[in-house]
């Protein structure tokens, strides 16, 4: 079965850019780059990955572009771009020569709610479909109930939400989050990436039960047909290894069907990135 990490990101560490890689996280206070993460995806049975964006600058995705283009185990690229700017349509246009670039993201979770909703902001979205590329909404369960507006204005746009929009899964808290993700799911040009789980967890002290009811909400949701897997390396590393990582889905699909396996796995992030 094809299998591909929709998620992760590499880096050279840099004290001062990655500052939100506090001394506390001192496990990925290091660099991570192609060569260390094919053993793990080979060792997986994974044959590919998405390279997705750590680092709010131009420099960045010119980065993980370079990567894609040295390792072709990458098959894509979500990178940044100031979706505010004045010349996003040339900025996008120039990306636009790039095949390996699949999409942009911008660290929405950093932000005030109103952002999202910013003209500067949804023009930079409505620029995205122009030029066919993806867009990943990284966000806190507080940005929820904005982005169904988000979603309706762009129906055209492809769009993912990370790491199940990071619920509360440490203190078992579903509330608004369960409510705000039914209404979102009924957006079908949204899609939901089953990633980011066991660092939303208890980091040290998390098991399956924890975070399995969160997996049944969104496959409530979204169905197999809108999921796709990511490991969020290397920051799953906070929480657990890339196999550990990986073998949480494989029990938690071994219910399912072996074509939504398929879906999930790999079918649905090949056809939502284009690979």
């Amino acid at each position: 079965m094809l299998k591909l990490d929709s998620h992760q990101h590499f880096w050279k560490f840099n004290s001062i850019r990655d500052n939100w890689i506090t001394e506390e996280m001192e496990v990925i206070r290091h660099d991570f780059l192609p060569p260390d993460l094919k053993p793990l995806l080979y060792a997986n049975g994974i044959e590919g990955c998405i390279a997705v964006q750590a680092d709010q600058s131009e420099s960045e995705t010119d980065f993980l572009l370079a990567q894609a283009k040295e390792h072709n185990f990458i098959k894509g690229v979500v990178g940044w771009v100031d979706l505010c700017s004045p010349n996003i349509h040339e900025r996008l246009e120039h990306y636009s020569q790039f095949s390996t670039l699949k999409g942009f993201r911008h660290i929405l979770q950093s932000e005030p709610v109103e952002f999202i909703l910013k003209p500067e902001f949804q023009r930079g979205i409505s620029a995205l479909h122009v030029f066919g590329f993806t867009y990943d909404i990284l966000i806190y369960p507080q940005h929820l109930p904005v982005i169904p507006d988000l979603l309706r204005s762009h129906g055209n746009q492809a769009f993912i939400i990370d790491h199940l929009a990071k619920p509360d899964i440490k203190n078992g808290l579903l509330g608004n989050w369960e409510t705000e993700m039914k209404h979102i799911a009924s957006f079908e040009n949204v899609y939901c990436k089953l990633s980011g789980m066991v660092t939303e967890a208890d980091l040290r002290n998390w098991k399956k039960e924890d975070i399995f009811p969160y997996m049944d909400k969104v496959f409530d949701f979204f169905g197999a047909e809108r999921l796709m897997f990511g490991s969020d390396w290397p920051v799953c590393k906070l929480a657990g290894e890339y196999d550990e990582v990986c073998g949480l889905l494989e029990e938690y699909l071994s219910k399912l069907s072996i074509r939504e396996q398929e879906l999930v796995w790999a079918k649905n992030a090949e056809q939502f990135y284009k690979l």
